[in-house]
């Protein structure tokens, strides 16, 4: 029997004998856990006719083998392909999105199990979990901002955003940009989004919230938050970078001031 032979074979085992009756997990990690500690107890067996255990019979065997390669392999299939118009990359029927900056490039799409990974040249520039339907469209809305940014009339009909689950304090930070700034408003919002290319959607959130309970409504005040919650260093925000916010008034204080409080105090 041959080495193709052998592999099926033990396919054939394992199917038998470590999947009747079908297991049932709650993850694939679970599973593949499942079936490594089974491979684990067969290493102990001996089977007939020898007087070693698979695993020792294995490391005699392993001792005359090559080294493994340098490189792990992939367990992937790889297909050459280019970017359309849409910033969309077909793969198995469906097609998968990119960065807007990579239209009609040729790309690599690596296809695994549960991953559909797309590079371009030696960058890795899109990263999806892979869908088994048939025409279906996988977006990531960040790859879709920076053309969003110079054309935000089209915030509300992206199909890229629908859908997008974003906390409730991104809805009103957008609502008080727009009232306070119009069209540049819009905008500075999707600069905000923005930052979620660099930062996680945690981090944003935690800065817009800080923005909205300071009452600093701009990208800038968001950036600048976000960078002291990451460098634990307190926000220094000068209002006069701020022309939009109403100016505190502040009038010189009176001795009439300092009665009508100490009158309050002794009532």
């Amino acid at each position: 029997m041959g080495w193709k032979g052998k592999v099926e074979g033990l396919v054939g085992y394992a199917r038998r004998n470590f999947m009747v009756p079908i297991p049932h997990f709650n993850s694939w990690e679970a599973f593949n856990a499942h079936l490594a500690e089974q491979c684990r107890k067969r290493r102990e067996r001996r089977l007939r006719g020898h007087t070693e255990t698979i695993c020792e019979r294995f490391e005699r065997d392993h001792r005359a083998m090559l080294p493994l390669p340098a490189v792990p392999y992939e367990a992937c299939e790889k297909v050459f392909t280019r970017v359309t118009s849409l910033s969309l990359v077909r793969y198995r029927g469906n097609d998968y999105s990119v960065p807007t900056s990579y239209g009609h490039r040729e790309v690599l799409v690596k296809g695994y199990v549960h991953e559909v990974v797309i590079a371009c040249g030696s960058e890795v520039i899109a990263r999806h979990t892979r869908s088994y339907e048939r025409e279906a469209v996988v977006y990531d809305p960040l790859h879709y901002l920076a053309l969003l940014e110079q054309k935000t009339r089209a915030l509300d009909q992206a199909a890229p955003l629908v859908g997008w689950p974003l906390p409730e304090c991104f809805i009103m930070l957008r609502r008080l940009l727009e009232a306070r700034l119009n069209k540049h408003g819009s905008r500075e919002y999707v600069q905000v989004l923005r930052l979620m290319e660099t930062f996680s959607i945690q981090e944003v959130t935690c800065a817009i919230e800080d923005a909205l309970l300071l009452g600093t409504i701009s990208f800038d005040a968001v950036k600048h938050l976000l960078l002291c919650r990451i460098e634990r260093r307190p926000p220094q925000l000068d209002m006069e970078n701020y022309p939009h916010l109403p100016m505190a008034a502040v009038r010189m204080t009176q001795a009439s001031d300092y009665m009508t409080l100490l009158m309050e105090v002794s009532a």
